[in-house]
C-alpha cells in the first residue's frame, strides 16, 4: 500500500514545528525547491540576459527558507501561496542591492509615470505613445527606447508595490493572501482599498496591456506564450508590459502618495 505523499508533508511540517528537526526542515526545503524554480523562471523572463536565472534561484532558495522557518500552520493558508511571495521578495532584494538597475533607468521611469499622471488627469483617458513623448518632450521613437531600456526592470518595480509596514508584515499587491481571521479592521480597509484602486486602473488600461497583465500575472504565461496568444514578437509583448506597469505604478503612486 502506497503512502499518501500529502500525509508525508504533513507528517514533516507537523515534525519540524514541533521539535525544529533539521532533517524534517530539510526534507521541507527538497520538497518545495521547484516553488523556487517557478518563480526564477517567471522573474528571469523580463530580465536582461546578462542576469542568469540560477543566481535567481540561489537567492529564492534564501525565501523558502525563510517561508518554511515563519510559517504558521494555524492560520491555514496555503503554503506554496505564503512561499511564493517570500521567494518573491529574496530574489528581488537580492537584485536591489546589486543595484543593477542605473539610476538614470531609474529616474527615465519616473519621468514616465509622471508624464501618465499629467496626461490622464488632463484627457481623462490613457494616453497614446505620441502624447506621453510630447508632454516629455521627446520623439516617439525616443520614448520606445525608454520603453526597451525600462523592460527588463517592469515586473520587479511592480513586483515592489507593497501594501503595509514592515516588510515581514506588508502584503504585495499582486499575491495579497486574504486572512479570514484578520481582525485589525485598519488593515483590512487599506488592503481592500488597494486592491480597488489596483482592479480599477487595470480596468482602464488599453485592450492589450490589459490583457498583458491579466495572462502573465494571473495566468502564469510567459512573455513568449502572450505573443503566441496576441500574435505578436515577445519583445513586442515586453513592451506593452513596460507600459502597463509604467500606467499602474503611476496611478497607484497618485492615488496613495507611493514613493518611487
Amino acid at each position: 500500500m502506497k503512502t499518501d505523499p500529502r500525509t508525508d508533508v504533513s507528517a514533516l511540517w507537523a515534525t519540524f514545528k514541533d521539535t525544529g528537526d533539521q532533517q524534517a526542515r530539510e526534507s521541507l526545503i527538497l520538497n518545495y525547491s521547484p516553488l523556487v524554480k517557478y518563480v526564477a523562471g517567471r522573474l528571469s523572463s523580463s530580465l536582461p540576459q546578462t542576469v542568469d536565472t540560477a543566481d535567481l534561484i540561489s537567492y529564492g532558495i534564501f525565501g523558502l527558507i525563510d517561508a518554511i522557518e515563519k510559517f504558521d500552520l494555524d492560520r491555514g493558508i496555503k503554503f506554496e501561496t505564503y512561499a511564493i511571495a517570500r521567494i518573491k521578495g529574496a530574489i528581488i532584494d537580492e537584485l536591489r542591492s546589486m543595484d543593477w538597475v542605473p539610476r538614470s533607468v531609474r529616474s527615465k521611469a519616473r519621468e514616465v509615470e509622471q508624464a501618465y499622471v499629467a496626461l490622464e488627469t488632463r484627457l481623462k483617458r490613457a494616453p497614446e505613445d505620441a502624447e506621453v513623448a510630447e508632454e516629455m518632450g521627446i520623439g516617439v521613437q525616443e520614448l520606445h527606447d525608454i520603453f526597451s531600456k525600462l523592460a527588463y526592470t517592469s515586473v520587479v518595480s511592480f513586483e515592489e508595490l507593497w501594501v503595509g509596514g514592515d516588510r515581514d508584515e506588508r502584503q504585495n499587491v499582486m499575491g495579497s493572501i486574504r486572512d479570514d481571521g484578520a481582525e485589525d479592521p485598519v488593515a483590512i480597509f487599506e488592503s481592500e482599498e488597494i486592491k480597488d484602486i489596483l482592479a480599477s486602473a487595470i480596468e482602464r488600461l488599453p485592450e492589450r496591456e490589459r490583457i498583458v497583465i491579466a495572462l502573465y500575472y494571473y495566468e502564469g504565461l510567459t512573455l513568449k506564450e502572450i505573443g503566441q496568444v496576441l500574435g505578436v514578437t515577445e519583445s513586442r509583448v515586453s513592451q506593452l508590459h513596460t507600459k502597463a506597469v509604467l500606467r499602474l505604478r503611476a496611478r497607484l503612486h497618485s492615488a496613495q502618495g507611493f514613493g518611487a
